[in-house]
């Protein structure tokens, strides 16, 4: 069973209601939950609302078949897929194809697609929403229609039988506004789930609204239509490293943007993951590698900058000529500083938060120098998504990589190396670079002895 839940564009609440449905489908099946597209925040909600980790499902990153393969690896043992799309349905890397779009995954899936609305002052010109999405491409089923934002029941009665009657396709719920079901924006979209401890309270609401107002059994049913489909054999990773190593994995309130797929890569090539807190530990555990992932170090530097023997730990690791790997605010927090609160110092530069979004679409990176996930001349796929940038008056760093889609860090170009470290703006997914896990662990293997 599977449903993809696709918005007509933004400020249509998708993510609430995706997340509500999530929660109130797991009181009686295992849901299995996934997003389309870049996102690490809308999953953070996925994941505390079904307790199953969810995944990202991206046609920029994964080929047709790969698709097909994550979406069935995550769903062993599983009763119901619930997709979150990204964006309009139709909405890709460019104004023609597929690539990137939520579309391109219902395809892939073969999945039903239930459509959301802003019904805000809408009645008849919802019918015609629906029907341009239906007559843009036949080959998406749209299967029914959710109403959000509606005024009150006289306002969904006539909306849903417009829809119905115009365009045959079935309304399943309606949703009156209410301002308190609402949830606290951050300048990356919404406040990952990890750092409020009413997550679950807001979760909890979105999922009783749910029950009110949608008819889950019919959305059940449509999603029992999908077809069954079948593993293509296609790897979303590359499994080369045979000797045992160990990962240290930064995860905290700090750092926790990691793709699943990118850490099950990791143990899939002989390494058992350590995580620690570079917030909250005082020391590194014994490893032979680091990955620091994403996150909002900046709104946590004053802390981080605190907690010195953590700093000199990586420092030390660093000097040794260890591997570390940082995407995103992992580089932030091996800078000199971040603002003016001092943390690993491996590249003498300051990272800084603007107040305007300075990178925010998909990458495409060649490979100038080996390194320690990738080698010269390879070209992959990833995704660049922050407010802050680094400041840079004279490169004194080699850059592992050219930018020839997106911006990076510098002069188009991204990927600070420092002996063995490597840190850069461009997150990465392992079906965009399959020999990462299989290069980090091994890098760990060699360069630890």
């Amino acid at each position: 069973m599977r449903i993809i839940l696709a918005g007509t564009g933004s400020a249509v609440g998708k993510t609430t209601i995706a997340t509500g449905i999530m929660k109130a489908l797991s009181e009686k099946y295992n849901v299995q939950p996934f997003k389309v597209g870049p996102d690490y925040i809308d999953p953070s909600y996925h994941t505390l609302a079904t307790k199953n980790t969810s995944r990202n499902l991206d046609s920029f990153f994964m080929k047709e078949g790969q698709i097909r393969d994550s979406y069935l690896k995550g769903m062993e043992n599983k009763d119901i897929a619930v997709i979150e799309g990204v964006r309009g349905l139709y909405e890709g890397i460019d104004s023609i194809n597929d690539i990137g779009s939520t579309a391109s995954v219902a395809k892939a899936l073969k999945a039903p697609v239930i459509l959301i609305i802003n019904a805000r002052s809408l009645v008849k010109s919802a019918a015609a929403l629906v029907l341009g999405f239906k007559t843009l491409d036949p080959e998406i089923n749209i299967a029914g229609v959710i109403l959000n934002k509606v005024k009150n029941k006289a306002h969904y009665e006539k909306t849903k039988r417009s829809i119905e009657e115009i365009t045959k396709t079935e309304v399943i719920g309606g949703i009156i506004r209410d301002d308190d079901i609402s949830i606290e924006q951050r300048h990356l979209g919404l406040v990952p789930a990890r750092e409020r401890e009413n997550s679950l309270k807001f979760i909890d609401i979105w999922s009783k609204t749910i029950q009110e107002s949608i008819d889950l059994d019919r959305l059940i049913e449509i999603a029992k239509s999908a077809p069954k489909i079948k593993s293509d054999l296609i790897p979303i990773w590359n499994k080369f490293n045979k000797q045992h190593v160990k990962i240290g994995v930064a995860y905290d309130e700090v750092f926790n943007f990691y793709y699943k797929e990118n850490i099950e890569s990791i143990e899939a090539n002989n390494a058992k993951i350590e995580y620690f807190s570079p917030l909250n530990d005082e020391n590194l555990p014994d490893v032979d590698g680091i990955y620091i992932g994403g996150g909002y170090p900046e709104l946590f530097s004053k802390q981080l900058s605190e907690n010195k023997s953590m700093l000199k730990d990586i420092k030390n690791f660093h000097l040794a000529k260890r591997p570390i790997f940082a995407e995103c605010g992992g580089l932030m927090y091996l800078m000199n500083s971040i603002h003016d609160d001092k943390v690993v110092n491996i590249y003498p530069y300051k990272a800084v938060l603007t107040d305007r979004v300075q990178a925010l679409k998909y990458t495409i990176a060649e490979v100038q120098q080996d390194n320690i996930i990738s080698k010269k001349g390879e070209i992959f796929h990833g995704h660049e998504f922050h407010y802050s940038k680094v400041i840079v008056d004279d490169l004194k760093n080699k850059l592992a990589f050219k930018i020839t889609r997106g911006k990076g860090s510098f002069e188009n170009q991204d990927g600070f190396i420092e002996n063995n470290t490597l840190a850069s703006y461009v997150h990465t997914h392992v079906a965009a670079m399959p020999n990462f896990a299989g290069n980090l662990t091994i890098s760990a293997k060699e360069l630890g002895e």
